[in-house]
């Protein structure tokens, strides 16, 4: 089965490379695709967050993995591709929950969203009380040892 995306958005941020940490003072731009008319974002102010759904463009296919230790830490255990979130993953998506800071016409600033100038989006969704975790979020220490500098 062959999937065709377009995307309906592009990043615009000061980062022009994927590193690892230091995310949490970037404000990204998303704007509209020409294609994509810019009532698309009525009423996007009513959230204050989102999630972005876009494609590591950047990534070459020969750095797909399967399996790894996070950031090639021999500290951190022997992990999944479907238990990271790095970029280099079968499908190259990243999903990210940002905070929406403002609505310019076509345009919208967003914080926290890890993703370099020019990155494609490929949708947004605003989030949802509902749609959130109910009970405890449960992960292995590793994890904040990994992201102890990442939105700093």
């Amino acid at each position: 089965m062959e999937i065709k995306l377009q995307p309906v958005a592009i990043i615009k941020n000061s980062r022009t490379v994927p590193d690892d940490d230091f995310w949490g003072d970037i404000i990204s731009e998303i704007e509209l695709a020409d294609d994509v008319p810019a009532e698309a974002f009525d009423s996007i102010t009513d959230f204050s967050h989102l999630e972005i759904i876009y494609y590591f463009d950047k990534v070459d296919a020969k750095d797909i993995v399967y399996s790894g230790r996070p950031r090639g830490n021999l500290a951190y255990p022997l992990t999944g591709i479907f238990a990271q979130r790095k970029k280099d993953r079968p499908n190259t998506l990243g999903l990210c929950t940002v905070e929406l800071v403002e609505r310019n016409g076509r345009t919208i600033k967003v914080k926290y969203l890890d993703a370099i100038n020019g990155t494609p989006v490929l949708d947004i969704k605003p989030v949802m009380k509902e749609f959130c975790p109910t009970g405890t979020i449960k992960q292995p220490a590793w994890v904040a040892d990994l992201m102890q500098n990442y939105w700093k």
